[in-house]
């Protein structure tokens, strides 16, 4: 005998949407997060940076790569802070108490930002250098 779908059906109702109704709704999905990224001081600063950043890589890069480089570091380094806000979340949901393993994955997430930001930096002195002293 089967069991009727409600009883096989996850308590996420997205999995059950198709198309243009997936597409939609993940969307908002996305701008809640990127709502709930806002809240953070070091999403927002991100954020207010690339406002002057991503333009600028319009003006500096010489070819479409090297737009792309430019912009898409400053994309990855805000992708990359929603990811460490979802990891300290997550692991702040678990429990406020002290334990070695959240600790770990807190210090990932950071080095995880840290390493983008370092990546990002390396391409715009390049880009720059490249720019204005070659």
């Amino acid at each position: 005998m089967s069991s009727p779908p409600e009883a096989l059906a996850p308590a996420n109702q997205q999995k059950f949407r198709t198309g243009l109704n997936r597409v939609w709704h993940a969307a908002g999905y996305s701008l809640a997060g990127l709502r709930a990224g806002w809240g953070e001081t070091a999403f927002r600063q991100e954020a207010l940076a690339s406002i002057l950043l991503l333009p600028l890589a319009f003006w500096i890069g010489r070819g479409w790569v090297e737009i792309a480089l430019l912009a898409g570091s400053v994309l990855i380094v805000m992708m990359v802070e929603l990811l460490n806000t979802a990891i300290e979340t997550a692991i702040d949901r678990i429990g406020p108490e002290w334990h070695d393993l959240s600790k770990r994955a807190k210090d990932m997430g950071s080095a995880a930002v840290l390493l983008s930001l370092v990546l990002c930096a390396g391409i715009w002195v390049a880009a720059l250098h490249q720019r204005f002293f070659s």
